[in-house]
């Protein structure tokens, strides 16, 4: 046995560098091509239902919009029941026939079971489910008080989406339905100060790389990995050393810098139009592959740059950060960021 792993172990490594440079320029040619036919042969979503997880605020309530404005029936979840209707108004107004809200909370299955009973009950079908609903953590995690605390982070981010995802199946199946996932670039990249978030997002991932390969053709999942885009998150609004749902600017401008940040009206519209494409994946702004690529072929060089851009020592302030430092001397945060980040309150209606 050792000796067949020593001989794979020694042919493994050229063989496929050797199919890599045959094969994939024709996969390169393949994948253009197909993409192209899905996109004449967009789905039309007017009609069918789609229900949106993380629905009162933005990637998920710019969701709702863009279902809108192409005639989906929307079933709009989350917390902020105010914030919520709020959204189902508005989606209303960009031509959504019929739109209906249901105040939950995803880390609960029995909430999840009541969030699918509720759509089916009142639609009798789904057709598109997005899993949005997330929170982030924003602190070292040497920093942090109480660890169990910061359990609601996977408790959202990846079982809310687990448990949607396992009572949706059925009926997604019936109709040849599609999950649309919002992982995050965080997942490849190790920012500093969002360890459990990142984790989560490389989880939610992974799971529905797996799922793909059970459900389809059946089912068409499509993973969306967003870089900075306008949301809470990018207003500075996270769990920090002490579990509390907090503001902390500071932090936002250490970990963001001068990275543009994406308006998630742009972002959401981008999301909408590749899963009507039946996209496997999507990476929004498309510039962030780089980052991805940067990170499979030199990990040193990205550790090396978060260490000595965002990375401050335990105790420190964030404003400390070269990243912040380089926002406040270049004045590039007016430039980059959307007006509505600058500013944000915690809303828990």
């Amino acid at each position: 046995m050792e000796l067949i792993q020593s001989f794979l172990n020694l042919v493994a490594p050229p063989f496929t560098v050797v199919s890599l440079g045959l094969l994939l320029p024709l996969y390169v040619v393949f994948k253009y091509f197909f993409s192209l036919v899905r996109g004449l042969f967009s789905e039309d979503v007017t009609g069918k239902v789609v229900l949106i997880t993380g629905a009162s605020s933005g990637i998920g309530e710019n969701l709702a919009y863009e279902y809108a404005k192409r005639g989906a029936q929307l079933a709009l979840v989350a917390r902020r029941e105010r914030s919520l209707e709020e959204a189902a108004e508005a989606a209303r107004y960009y031509g959504s026939p019929e739109v209906i809200t249901i105040a939950g909370d995803v880390s609960e299955l029995s909430d999840c079971r009541r969030i699918i009973d509720d759509t089916m009950n009142h639609f009798g079908r789904l057709d598109h489910l997005v899993n949005n609903a997330g929170i982030v953590n924003m602190t070292l995690f040497e920093e942090i008080n109480d660890i169990t605390s910061f359990k609601q982070i996977m408790e959202t981010n990846y079982w809310g989406s687990v448990y949607m995802t396992w009572l949706s199946i059925p009926y997604l199946k019936n109709r040849r339905g599609k999950i649309i996932v919002v992982s995050s670039a965080a997942a490849w990249l190790p920012s500093p100060r969002m360890s459990i978030y990142n984790a989560s997002k490389a989880a939610l991932r992974s799971f529905f790389e797996t799922l793909r390969v059970e459900m389809s053709p059946e089912i068409g999942i499509t993973v969306v990995t967003p870089g900075f885009v306008e949301s809470e998150i990018t207003q500075g609004k996270a769990l920090y050393s002490h579990g509390r749902m907090e503001v902390h600017q500071d932090v936002r401008d250490a970990l963001v810098g001068a990275i543009p940040v994406d308006t998630a009206a742009a972002c959401a519209k981008a999301i909408v139009r590749s899963a009507c494409r039946g996209d496997r994946y999507l990476t929004e702004p498309s510039w962030y592959n780089a980052a991805y690529y940067l990170k499979a072929f030199c990990p040193e060089v990205v550790e090396w740059c978060y260490r000595i851009l965002v990375y401050t020592t335990p105790g420190t302030s964030a404003a400390e950060a070269l990243n912040k430092q380089i926002l406040d001397l270049t004045g590039a945060k007016t430039a980059m960021y959307p007006p509505s980040i600058h500013s944000v309150k915690i809303n828990d209606d």
